[in-house]
């Protein structure tokens, strides 16, 4: 049993009752709390990201606050918001890690050169393949895959509308992949 309740939860029970006044006082009061938590728990994050993160606990908070159950206590459930959030900025860090390729270009290896007879058949097998489509979704493949022609050229060289040739091109691939597994061993 708790002797006191805790102030931020008496303002959230009013902000879900629809008191705009109170949402206010509530984010204002838990904004530092969260700013806090996010920089202990956040020390290898890029201080500058630390500002991003609390932003996303408190739209966190304000898109799930109907999901808080007032006959429980306030904050487990504000820490495990935040908690999610930090945990998703460690993730996004993990995925992208730039370093500059010209520090270790000589370190890399160069990339095989195919053979003639190879790029040969390749071409024959494409070519092969897209023979098998109608000649608009042909040309389409031909002139944004393989001469890599701009979409507004192929556009108004072709008299389809932008949107339209994304859809041709995108049938067409699927087409090409389906008629070669076909044809595969």
């Amino acid at each position: 049993m708790q002797l006191t309740e805790d102030p931020l939860a008496t303002l959230l029970k009013a902000a879900n009752a629809d008191d705009r006044q109170a949402y206010a006082r509530f984010l204002h009061a838990v904004t530092p709390i969260v700013r806090g938590i996010v920089r202990a728990r956040s020390r290898s994050l890029p201080p500058d990201q630390h500002e991003d993160i609390v932003q996303d606990v408190l739209l966190g908070i304000h898109l799930k606050r109907h999901t808080w159950d007032a006959a429980h206590p306030l904050r487990p459930w504000l820490y495990a918001i935040t908690r999610y959030k930090i945990i998703d900025a460690y993730r996004k860090r993990g995925v992208a890690v730039h370093l500059p390729i010209e520090d270790y270009s000589e370190l890399l290896p160069a990339e095989d050169i195919a053979s003639p007879l190879t790029a040969r058949d390749d071409r024959a097998e494409v070519d092969h393949l897209l023979g098998q489509l109608d000649p608009r979704s042909a040309e389409v493949v031909r002139a944004l895959a393989l001469r890599d022609e701009t979409q507004a050229e192929v556009s108004a060289r072709l008299q389809i509308s932008p949107a339209n040739l994304r859809v041709t091109l995108h049938r067409a691939m699927k087409r090409m992949a389906a008629l070669g597994r076909r044809d595969q061993p």
